[in-house]
């Protein structure tokens, strides 16, 4: 029996023509040509990238085009480990920040037991934070546009390299501008924001879904809180929030933005207030962020500035905790020493020797221990 041969060839864009020397052998080749090239269709068009979202589930806003930039903020499939990560910044007494210290300056207690750092590195990534502010009609819609012009100030802060998204709270939470290294265009969000329409101020559900959504954005990630600290109509209570924030790495900075508050006014702050002001407070200690309460503008340079510089000069800490493996929450301390161990001090503005200071979560939610089968 004579051996087929056949070859192939392209007579029009996209078509493949086959042929060979036998009838029968060519019309089998002609069907396995067509099923080959729809296969590798078909392969080439699900390996293509698909648009991705680091904040939200819902399609964010595109940068300019003529702008290229950076990949976004990846996200990444959670798997357990036993590995927590501890971001702390060091200041002296006066908020300087302390740069060049090594891993022998640097003690973390788990639950008060002593744990060996594995992994120790000055940050250098990126600045990813989400700019959370509350625009609510609240005192005739005052704090919201003052927020308005406070969140604009704050992207003065920023590097061409680094990732920022706006989302807004009144009665509900909405994503102004999803992660960009476009300032351009978060300016815009803010500067078209109109005027606030609710009165409620929702912060308790605003502060949960944030973190809830940046759950699997790699990376240092953060969170700005520009809000009165009132909390009016959120479906999550403080408690359900503080349990959230135990289980989180995202870094919170809170900004009240109502301190001119007369709080001796009917209705006007009293206690109300003192709790807002404390809720706020909270938030940032307990992941390792700062509070501030301004009463004037001309405080938010020095305030947004210390901000970009905390994210920027934090010491990543990493261990195994030596802790069981409980579910519980723990409780974390971390210690600054010098090179003969002893508490590290340093000189403030009147030359007196105080310790230093440490800004860092202050505790992780850990896993259960793995079951038998």
């Amino acid at each position: 029996m004579a051996a087929a041969v056949f070859w192939i060839a392209i007579d029009h864009p996209g078509r493949a023509v086959v042929a060979s020397n036998s009838n029968e052998e060519n019309m089998r080749v002609k069907t396995l040509c067509r099923i080959t090239v729809m296969g590798a269709l078909i392969i080439a068009a699900a390996v293509l990238p698909g648009p991705r979202n680091a904040v939200a589930q819902q399609e964010g806003p595109q940068a300019p085009a003529q702008q290229s930039q950076a990949p976004m903020p990846q996200v990444a499939i959670s798997v357990q480990s036993n590995l927590v990560n501890v971001d702390a910044v060091v200041t002296d007494q006066d908020g300087n920040l302390v740069t060049g210290l090594k891993r022998e300056n640097f003690r973390i207690l788990d639950n008060g037991q002593r744990q060996q750092i594995t992994n120790f590195a000055p940050t250098d990534a990126p600045i990813t934070i989400v700019i959370l502010l509350e625009y609510s009609g609240r005192y005739w819609g005052y704090f919201g546009q003052k927020g308005q012009y406070w969140a604009d100030g704050f992207l003065q802060n920023l590097k061409p390299q680094d990732w920022v998204a706006l989302k807004t709270f009144d009665l509900r939470t909405k994503l102004q501008e999803d992660f960009t290294q476009d300032k351009r265009a978060v300016d815009e969000a803010i500067r078209t924001l109109g005027f606030p329409t609710f009165r409620e101020s929702d912060l308790f559900d605003a502060v949960y879904e944030t973190v809830d959504e940046l759950r699997d954005v790699k990376g240092k990630k953060s969170i700005l809180i520009l809000a009165t600290g009132f909390d009016t109509f959120s479906k999550h209570n403080l408690n359900q929030i503080l349990g959230r924030l135990k289980e989180t790495e995202v870094t919170i900075f809170s900004v009240g933005m109502a301190e001119e508050i007369d709080l001796n006014s009917p209705g006007g702050g009293g206690i109300d207030y003192m709790q807002a002001k404390n809720q706020l407070t909270t938030f940032a200690n307990m992941t390792g962020g700062y509070a501030w309460f301004p009463r004037f503008d001309g405080e938010m340079p020095s305030i947004f500035n210390s901000v970009a510089a905390f994210l920027r000069n934090q010491y990543t800490l990493v261990f195994s905790p030596s802790t069981p493996q409980d579910g519980r929450y723990h409780k974390l301390a971390v210690e600054v020493v010098d090179d003969e161990g002893n508490p590290l001090l340093l000189a403030d503005k009147k030359g007196k020797k105080k310790k230093a200071v440490v800004v860092a979560r202050q505790g992780y939610t850990a896993p259960n221990a793995p079951t038998g089968d």
